[in-house]
Formats: structure tokens, sequence, C-alpha cells
């Protein structure tokens, strides 16, 4: 057996293991006492200054140590926060691994601490105690002036002259993995997140994953690969320090490999002049002729590499998700993608083209409603301040959390159906309040990279239907709450079992 056979039997396996492993620990915390105030009496976070009129935040720590992490994860963040909120009112706290966490949950208050005005809000201090050692530095990890001044220079890398360069590599890369699927029965997630890594491997390393031309990779891809979901997962270890064979342990090795990995790529890229998003980064300059140095390199395409793999992964397993349980939709998407053309010209999607998938864009927009990558945000309140008429003191870390608004009846018509109708002219649910609808974030932080993950996803989906009907008569299609594992960022609990029928 050769060495990538031999490798892809392990990680088989692995994946298999995983998802038995998965499927039985949620079905035990589904089992836990909850939601609070089961556990605990309820207690202030802190008391407001006299005579500020503030009120108090509210709130219970929930199990030792862990806190309500385990509800949060694994019992679905959804109906826990409904709960929160329904015990507390709209701004409480919770114990999450030894910090008391306040649950910003509510559009006003997720307007209020990502615009941050006062600059009351870090996000560097909101993420770095969460996966801090394993994405340093990252650009959703700086604050003021370093993000300002970071984000400058790597906008010259996600131009309109680049995201077509990068368009453009996306369709071959996409089509030949595809194709090599063949037809069947597979597990979608599995061999979305190695689609979307190659993908990443080409467009953003001018490497070919397949062992064509490219620079030589250095570890394998599935080293690779494996390092950057073991830096993902160490955010929710319980032990938080490095002690052998804890989720933690294995992010540090992970960002260890990775830095390696990069850093012996600089040179190469740093002469060439090619298309992709680490030449671009290693030749990006500000308007003040500012440029990143190999450490700000090697910190950023870590970054940027995991955000684009994971959730490309996550929001197109959701459309193939939402596709197989409400199959007129899967019909009314191919139909324009198929009015592109025969292959190989119709596969081949430009800036022009992709803004004529209207109704894939559309499904995309509702499958992000209520199932977004990054469902909560990291902050912390660096000095006291109020939020919605509560006291906040200083060094108070903050979950934004998107579910929550994301499926508020107060802003959203029958919020808990597929209804991709919601985001179509005349209708604009997601036009009711600033911040209603942010599935990329928002602020001075909001997504540097969300056109070219929109474009990704729709070159997978649209060469996938053109292709394939889809249906999944073994997967559990029940319903995103409790279908899903939310531990860290959200994918299908059984990796989306489905069927690929081919479209002669």
């Amino acid at each position: 057996m050769t060495e990538q056979a031999s490798g892809s039997t392990a990680t088989a396996v692995r994946t298999s293991l995983e998802r038995s492993a998965r499927i039985a620990l949620h079905r035990v915390a589904k089992r836990l006492p909850g939601p609070p105030p089961a556990l605990s009496r309820s207690r202030p976070l802190a008391t407001p200054p006299p005579g500020s009129g503030l009120k108090v935040v509210m709130g219970d720590y929930g199990y030792p140590v862990i806190g309500w992490a385990a509800n949060w994860m694994y019992a679905s963040p959804l109906p826990w926060s409904d709960a929160v909120r329904d015990t507390y009112g709209p701004l409480a706290w919770s114990g999450m691994f030894t910090k008391r966490v306040i649950n910003v949950g509510t559009a006003d208050t997720v307007q209020q601490v990502l615009i941050n005005r006062e600059g009351h809000w870090s996000s560097e201090h909101g993420w770095s105690w969460i996966i801090g050692p394993f994405f340093h530095r990252g650009i959703m990890l700086l604050d003021d002036p370093d993000h300002h001044r970071d984000r400058r220079i790597m906008q010259q890398a996600f131009t309109r002259r680049r995201l077509e360069a990068y368009l453009a590599r996306l369709a071959p890369v996409t089509a030949s993995r595809i194709d090599a699927w063949g037809s069947g029965r597979l597990h979608a997630y599995p061999r979305l997140k190695q689609l979307t890594l190659d993908v990443a491997t080409d467009v953003f390393l001018d490497e070919r994953p397949d062992g064509g031309s490219g620079r030589p990779s250095g570890p394998t891809i599935n080293r690779v690969n494996q390092a950057f979901i073991d830096c993902v997962r160490a955010g929710t270890g319980v032990i938080r320090t490095d002690v052998p064979l804890t989720r933690w342990h294995r992010g540090l090795q992970g960002r260890a490999l990775l830095e390696d990995y990069f850093r012996d790529k600089l040179p190469a890229h740093r002469r060439s002049d090619g298309d992709d998003l680490l030449t671009a980064l290693c030749h990006a300059e500000s308007e003040d002729g500012e440029r990143f140095s190999d450490d700000d390199v090697v910190n950023h395409i870590i970054f940027l590499m995991m955000a684009a793999h994971d959730t490309s992964t996550i929001t197109t397993s959701s459309i193939l998700w939402f596709l197989a349980k409400h199959p007129e939709w899967q019909e009314r998407v191919r139909e324009e993608s198929l009015a592109m053309g025969a292959a190989p010209d119709g596969d081949v999607l430009d800036m022009r083209a992709i803004g004529q998938l209207t109704s894939l864009d559309l499904v995309m927009k509702e499958a992000l409603r209520m199932v977004p990558p990054v469902f909560a945000m990291g902050r912390m309140a660096v000095q006291d301040t109020e939020l919605d008429g509560y006291f906040v003191p200083a060094g108070t870390p903050a979950s934004v959390s998107s579910l929550p608004v994301h499926y508020d009846p107060e802003l959203w018509t029958d919020p808990h159906t597929f209804d991709p109708e919601r985001f179509a002219e005349g209708r604009r649910e997601d036009k009711r309040h600033p911040y209603g609808y942010f599935p990329f974030g928002g602020g001075a932080h909001k997504c540097i990279g969300m056109h070219f993950g929109q474009m990704e996803v729709k070159t997978i989906v649209h060469q996938l239907l053109r292709r394939h009907r889809i249906t999944a008569p073994a997967a559990d299609l029940t319903s995103v709450a409790t279908s899903w594992d939310w531990t860290s960022l959200p994918k299908p609990l059984d990796d989306l079992p489905i069927v690929l029928e081919p479209i002669s």
C-alpha cells in the first residue's frame, strides 16, 4: 500500500470513529440537567456604581469548571440561548471554562458591541483566551491600531482584480475533485472539507494537491488539514494548558507545524509574481508603503486558510443539507445552473455569471441565517461600560451570538422555517434591523474574505448540481438544532450522508 493510500485509509477510519463518538457524546449531553437555573441560584455579575441607574446582569455559573459549556456546545446553543433569555432577560451571564461570560444576543446589543464606537470592547482580548495561542495575531484577533494597519495592507490581496484571478483558479480544481467523487453514496462533510482544502492549497499557495506543478509542500496535506482541525478544536478544551493528550496540547502542536509549513514557503513567494493569495500577502503594500513582515504573513495566512477552509465547508454543507430536505429548491437552483450552458464552459463562473445565480444566492443567504459558520464572536470589555442599560465591568468576556438574532421572531417571519424568499426583493427581512443578519460579523472586524468565500461556495454548489441530483435518505434532516454539532464550528452530526445521482 502506498503512503498516500495508507494515509487516506487512516483518515477514513479516524473520521468514522470520530463521527460515532460525536453522536454518542451529544446523546449524553442532551440528558444533562438544564437549562438554567437547574443547578445553581442566580447571582449578579457585578454591582453597578451608585447612582448610575444601570441594571444588574444576572446569571449563574452551572457545573464546576466547565460551567454551562457542555449544554451550550453539545446540546445545541439555540435552545440554550432561548432558555437563558427567558430566565434572565435580554442580557445575562453564564459560566464558561472558569469565566463569567455575558451572552450578547439581541440585534441592539450586538450592534452596540460590534460597532464599538467608544472603544470599550476588545476583539483581541475577547478571542485570546479562547483561541489566541492557535491563531496568534490573525486579523480577527487584532485591535486598533494594529488591526487598522494590517487590514489596510491585507485589503490589497482582496481587490476585484485579485478576486477575479482567484475565481479563475476555482473552477478547474472544483471540477476535478467533484468528478473524482463519481456517483453513489458518500459522506458530504469530509468530502467538502477536503475539497475546500484543495481549493485553498491551489488558490492561496499555488500548489497542486494532486502532485502536479507547484512547489514542494513539505508535510503531507493530510497533516496540514489535521493541524488546522486541532487548532480549531483546541479552543473548546476543558484543560486549557499544555498537558499531553489534551485538545490544547494538540492545538499547540498543530500551530507549530503550520508555522514551519508556511515559513518554509515565504522565500519562494517573496520572489514570485504569481496570482495566489500567499504571494499577494508577501507583496501587499498600503498607500503609505507599509508591508507585512514574515511573521505577519505567517500569522495571517494561517488564520485566512482556516477561515476560508472551515467556513466554506460549513456553508456548502448546510446548503446541501437544506437542498436535500427541500428538493423543490434544489430543482430551482439546478435549473439556473444548467442555463449557464454545457460543460466545460458552463462550469466556469466569472463574477458576472455568479451574480445571475439568484436562486442559489437566496438559498445561500438562508443557509447562512440558519447555520452561521461563526455563530459566536468573542469580545471583552476593556473598561467599565453600559450595554442596553446594564452595567458590565471591565474584564468581562462577551459571547456575541448570531443564532438568537437570526431566529428572533420579531425580525424574521417563522424563523425556524427554511424560506429563502425572505431575502428576495419585496420582502428583504434581513433589512429590518442593521444587525438582524450578520453571518460575516460586523463593524471594523467584518470578514475581509467574505466575497471570496461566497464565490467559492457558489462555484462548488453550481458544479455539483449540474452533475448530480442530491438525496439524503440516511441523513438526519430533523432540524439544525438537533442534527448539527455546535461544539466549536457547526457541522452535521452524521457528516451528512448523501446519494449522488448522475444527471444525464
